[in-house]
């Protein structure tokens, strides 16, 4: 605060001494920048076909145009068995998710045809389907990993990878409240 009350008293005194340099003059003169002005009578010319007349356009304008960074390269995909079905990998929560949506829409579909829960519904002959099911959609759904093909590369429109993730995540959290609240109920949901 001080340096720039300081500063601006030695800019706001007038020198009137010729042959003399003040203290101000010589604090201006040892900090004064070079001044950058813009080439006015810059032009830039392009060459691309030898058949064109040549065309001169003046610069306006010198900050140079935003540039659009290049396309990132395509990672590759490892389709080792331990990467695949690694914790962090492209398998265990796409195959989950896929079993949770499935089994909800079945354990309400069963529900509301059989009206009975679903410890009865797997009691009464519903191992051997879920294993089936379990066992064909693993399949399914690790061939195109095994072959590089990511489910990002298919995944368009209304229908994105983001979607399936989210709608098996919600799958997986009703059907353990399905199970829960028949569990608290006593019997079926429906």
């Amino acid at each position: 605060m001080a340096s720039s009350a300081s500063v601006q008293c030695i800019m706001s005194i007038p020198t009137t001494r010729v042959g003399q340099r003040s203290r101000a003059d010589l604090f201006l003169s040892s900090v004064s920048l070079p001044r950058q002005q813009r080439n006015r009578s810059m032009k830039v010319r392009c060459m691309a076909e030898e058949n064109q007349p040549e065309q001169v356009t003046p610069i306006t304008d010198p900050t140079p145009a935003p540039q659009t960074p290049p396309p990132a390269p395509k990672k590759k995909v490892s389709t080792k068995f331990s990467d695949v079905l690694a914790f962090s990998g492209p398998a265990p929560e796409r195959i989950n998710g896929r079993l949770a949506m499935i089994g909800f829409v079945a354990a309400i579909a069963a529900e509301l045809a059989q009206g009975e829960d679903v410890v009865a519904q797997l009691a009464n002959g519903g191992i051997p389907w879920f294993v089936g099911t379990s066992v064909v959609l693993s399949l399914a759904s690790l061939i195109p990993l095994f072959k590089g093909v990511t489910v990002e590369s298919k995944s368009d429109g209304l229908m994105t990878s983001d979607a399936e993730m989210w709608n098996g995540r919600f799958a997986m959290l009703g059907l353990v409240a399905l199970v829960f609240t028949e569990f608290v109920k006593g019997g079926a949901l429906v």
